[in-house]
């Protein structure tokens, strides 16, 4: 259904920091499997943060010692009978790499060096774990993804993520709570960088387009929207009066089967043209499209409907081709919103 090559450039258009210097390997090599392809992309970004020096903040450290530091634990220090041994517990701050973020790190490449991977990439993973040999680990379910990134962590907002992908993408619980490895990536996981990619994408290759991913409001007869859900397009592109809102779906099949005939998913219909309908009342020429990724099933939908007054189209974005012809279809579709043949043609990826 999609190469996993493919998965690649989506990383880079939902990362904008891959598609800097110190990633092009990761465009050219061929990969095994996703599991491969995401520890080649952490190695790199791990080997060039320790180039730059890993990550270091102040953590709290109590333990006895000969010599006075930070704060005496008088309390402990009798409980502990530390006096008779010359020594006083401390509580004092510690400048050091074992930081939340390192120690994501490192049980994440732990993590992959159990799956299969490469023996080569396994190698090149427990090279890089020599450098955290006084970086903890972690219970791989109870971490905590809300991060705070700043000027002094931003380096790791890649890293991050792709350690989220990995370990929510490789490990579930079995019944009995054990822990065990699973298909890499999911239908909601990979519907979310499905989503991400095609929205930077037409960031990137059509600066005349404006692309966001905006929220509808509801058409109201009295202003009176209490308990009303919001309305969160995936993609919003505007050009001029015009607006195509993009709802991209990421499904194991692209139609249901009713009575023994394809139908398309009833609920994504409903969405999109409750979208169009909402959007088209503030006025401009509103048209709507489920863009979903081309499954192997032999029934591909490819239309387009005329819904009172507004048009509703819904199509497949075959993600199982070079990327060049990915780039194609993504440029046809904004090419016909346009309408006048002012797009140009995009830069390579």
């Amino acid at each position: 259904m999609i190469r996993i090559q493919n998965i690649y450039y989506m990383l880079a258009y939902a990362f904008h920091i891959l598609r800097q210097q110190g990633y092009e390997r990761c465009g050219t090599e061929r990969f095994e499997n996703t599991a491969d392809l995401l520890s080649a992309i952490l190695a790199r970004g791990v080997a060039i943060q320790i180039k730059r020096g890993l990550g270091r903040t102040y953590i709290e450290e109590t333990e006895p010692l000969s010599c006075l530091r930070g704060k005496i634990d008088v309390a402990e220090s009798i409980k502990r009978q530390t006096i008779m041994r010359q020594q006083l517990v401390c509580t004092y701050d510690k400048f050091s790499a074992n930081s939340y973020l390192n120690r994501i790190l490192k049980t994440t490449m732990e993590v992959l060096l159990r799956h299969d991977v490469p023996k080569a990439r396994k190698k090149e993973l427990r090279n890089l774990l020599l450098y955290f040999q006084d970086v903890g680990t972690l219970d791989v379910h109870s971490i905590d993804w809300q991060f705070r990134f700043n000027r002094n962590n931003q380096n790791y907002q890649l890293l991050m993520s792709i350690c989220h992908l990995v370990i929510k993408g490789l490990l579930q619980t079995s019944a009995d709570g054990s822990v065990k490895l699973m298909k890499f990536l999911d239908e909601r996981r990979m519907c979310r960088l499905y989503e991400r990619f095609i929205l930077e994408y037409y960031r990137k290759h059509y600066p005349q387009i404006k692309t966001s991913a905006s929220q509808i409001r509801w058409a109201l007869d009295d202003g009176f929207g209490a308990m009303l859900p919001i309305m969160q397009s995936d993609i919003m592109l505007t050009y001029g009066d015009k607006t195509l809102i993009v709802d991209a779906k990421y499904y194991g099949h692209t139609t249901q089967v009713q009575y023994e005939a394809n139908t398309l998913h009833s609920n994504n219909l409903y969405q999109i043209f409750t979208y169009v309908k909402n959007k088209a009342a503030a006025g401009g020429e509103v048209s709507g499209m489920l863009l979903y990724a081309r499954t192997d099933a032999e029934i591909q939908p490819n239309n387009t409907y005329l819904m009172s007054g507004n048009r509703i189209s819904v199509k497949t974005l075959d993600l199982n081709c070079d990327f060049s012809e990915i780039s194609r279809q993504l440029n046809a579709i904004a090419d016909a919103f346009m309408g006048d043949g002012r797009a140009g043609r995009p830069g390579r990826h």
